[in-house]
């Protein structure tokens, strides 16, 4: 089997080695970038697994750059992880309200990110292992849902979400009318329990609702619980 290869964006030299050689003693494939520039016109040419970014680059900044892959039909499904020294509560709500997956304040212990890592690409094959038909296809107030092809069409038009959008709405329309907090929500986009506020739960669903349309208002708040999909 081949080694996930992670491409590991990050401008300060000691802590890219750093993460370099974590990330090969842990059995990855690294290649590293100094700059967003660089790591878009990597992302052109290479498959990656996964992504390690530092919010701060010279040039085109984290955000911008996650902004883009989520943008790119070949790389909206790309894990994401953020490692960076901006760890305030708006700085990771902004983070994850981009499309990160995960975000690693700096400093960090090599081995909690190597976990998170290998959390991430545990969650990202799963869709792509089933079978690429329809049967997997959940249909729900006009939207559907397809998580072999990692797509939703709302009235048969393409709605392109971030990765935890994505695993959201496909938590909330399996088990339409069931609520889930915000914490049951964590776990099923984090992949474990780790400290992180409601407030970016809130976030996600408000980008949800945001791109979804009309189909949005389907998404319902459970004051003092969570989030359900309405039957």
């Amino acid at each position: 089997m081949d080694k996930p290869a992670i491409l590991v964006v990050e401008d300060d030299t000691d802590i890219q080695q750093l993460v370099s050689y974590n990330l090969i003693r842990a059995g990855f494939n690294v290649t590293c970038a100094d700059t967003g520039e660089e790591a878009l016109q990597l992302l052109e040419r290479e498959r990656f697994d996964a992504m390690v970014l530092d919010l701060m680059l010279p040039g085109r900044d984290g955000i911008e750059v996650c902004r883009a892959v989520r943008e790119q039909q070949a790389t909206r499904g790309l894990p994401v992880i953020m490692l960076t020294a901006k760890g305030e509560e708006d700085d990771i709500i902004t983070g994850l309200g981009c499309g990160a997956d995960d975000y690693v304040t700096k400093p960090f212990s090599p081995r909690v990110l190597v976990a998170r890592i290998e959390a991430a690409l545990r969650r990202a094959p799963e869709a792509a292992r089933r079978p690429d038909d329809g049967d997997g296809v959940i249909a729900r107030h006009g939207m559907e849902i397809h998580p072999g092809r990692h797509e939703v069409r709302v009235d048969g038009e393409n709605v392109h979400l971030t990765a935890s959008e994505f695993t959201i709405l496909a938590l909330l329309a399996e088990r339409p009318g069931w609520v889930f907090s915000r914490q049951q929500i964590i776990d099923q986009v984090r992949g474990y329990d780790y400290s992180i506020t409601p407030r970016a739960v809130d976030v996600q669903i408000f980008g949800l609702r945001r791109k979804l349309g009309p189909a949005g208002s389907c998404i319902e708040t459970v004051r003092g619980i969570g989030y359900r999909l309405r039957e």
